[in-house]
């Protein structure tokens, strides 16, 4: 197990290239299973997940071959309709498989899924999109168990906007039998992106993006060569960065389109930002202003903006407010901050931070993915050298910061525990 050890108070000055997004490449990667032949996905970042739904692509019975950021995938002799708990438990989006699954080969037995401990987050949205659709679900001993002779398309509304909810049902319905429409549908750019996907392979899918998706069922669909959208909360929290540090950074490859209710909250706080040749160029404040936020669904304040944002406002000058609407145990990472001296009080769902002048170094432990980035902003701001314990949760969503960091000017070492 490796730990990331940070001498903060560096000026961070620099550009750094945004990687594929995680949470595009995923479901995108997994709709290869809706065909049969050889498919290919660019742009796809070297992390823990990418590798580990390679392995349950492989367990299935699929080729899987990932090298200089493309996966090529040969899904031929698909021949395993499970996804077994042990690759299922340390990453949520394997619940994915179950509408590909269902729609091409009409079975699928997957284990409830796993991910972060940010909070209950059930399939049930998913599960009775499908039971609509004609599917019979099963729940035995922590499995899924569908099938259907072939999905018929349905009037699906969702209570909440799920995202992979969204994903799964929009998989199985390109292979439905008539249309599908989802309603309350996730509207993410990650939704958009494979939507994308899924219409390059034949898909007839109109208003992604939307809050009503419409899905025509097609009786097949070709191979998948597809290129992924930039990661728009690596990107958000290289911003971060830029703001705690009083840096200059240009970000390059990055939709400043995803990235809006982020931006407005940032400039908010003091950041200015300038376009220019090479991306944006996002330059801190010598200290931060207070701003409130509150998570909410896209194209609101993201949630996998939050940590970051409140290891932000530590040291911004005033109070800030910030209301964590989607997930119930996503303040995680808040009694590591207060070991750095933040001052922050948390009750139910808001957070209450009164910014203080400057952190101070101390031996830290990552709880989640999006807890360990904000570790990594508050660190590199932080007086004395803080050591960041379980760096392999980082690994599941950002393609090596630790090397990205020092290209900035960052005095970051990986060790080896």
């Amino acid at each position: 197990m490796d730990k990331l050890i940070i001498r903060g108070g560096r000026r961070l000055k620099g550009d750094v290239e945004i990687s594929g997004a995680k949470n595009a490449a995923l479901p995108i990667i997994l709709a290869s299973l809706l065909s049969s032949g050889f498919g290919t996905v660019s742009r796809v970042p070297d992390l823990r997940d990418i590798l580990t739904i390679g392995q349950l692509l492989e367990y299935l019975g699929a080729e899987f071959h990932y090298e200089d950021k493309k996966a090529v995938i040969n899904t031929e002799r698909i021949g395993i309709f499970e996804a077994p708990y042990e690759l299922v438990r340390t990453m949520r989006a394997s619940v994915l498989v179950i509408g590909p699954l269902l729609a091409r080969f009409g079975k699928a037995k997957v284990s409830l899924p796993g991910g972060c401990a940010i909070g209950a987050r059930p399939i049930n949205l998913h599960l009775m999109g499908l039971e609509k659709m004609g599917a019979k679900i099963e729940l035995e001993s922590g499995y899924v168990i569908a099938k259907a002779k072939r999905l018929k398309g349905a009037l699906i509304y969702l209570d909440i906007p799920t995202v992979t909810g969204t994903e799964n049902l929009m998989m199985a319905a390109s292979l439905a039998k008539g249309r599908t429409l989802l309603e309350n549908a996730a509207k993410e750019p990650e939704v958009v992106d494979l939507a994308n996907a899924l219409i390059s392979m034949g898909a007839k899918i109109k208003g992604a993006g939307e809050s009503v998706i419409e899905i025509e069922g097609v009786d097949e669909l070709r191979p998948l060569n597809y290129s992924i959208i930039p990661d728009r909360i690596e990107a958000g929290t290289f911003m971060t960065i830029a703001g705690i540090t009083a840096g200059d950074i240009i970000i390059k490859g990055c939709r400043l389109e995803h990235l809006d209710a982020p931006i407005i909250k940032l400039i908010e706080a003091g950041l200015v930002f300038e376009n220019v040749s090479e991306g944006m160029r996002v330059i801190g404040p010598p200290r931060p202003k207070a701003a409130d936020v509150k998570t909410m669904p896209y194209p609101g304040f993201p949630t996998d903006m939050q940590a970051q944002f409140m290891a932000l406002m530590s040291i911004a000058e005033g109070t800030s407010i910030i209301k964590e609407t989607i997930f119930e145990n996503r303040f995680m990472h808040v009694a590591e901050l207060r070991r750095m001296g933040a001052d922050i009080t948390v009750e139910g769902c808001t957070a209450t931070v009164k910014g203080i002048r400057r952190l101070r170094c101390a031996p830290l432990m990552a709880t989640d993915l999006r807890a360990s980035a904000s570790l990594i902003v508050a660190a590199l701001a932080a007086e004395g050298e803080t050591t960041i314990h379980r760096i392999y949760h980082l690994e599941r969503g950002y393609e090596k910061m630790e090397e990205k960091l020092p290209g900035l000017g960052a005095d970051v070492r990986r060790v080896r525990e």
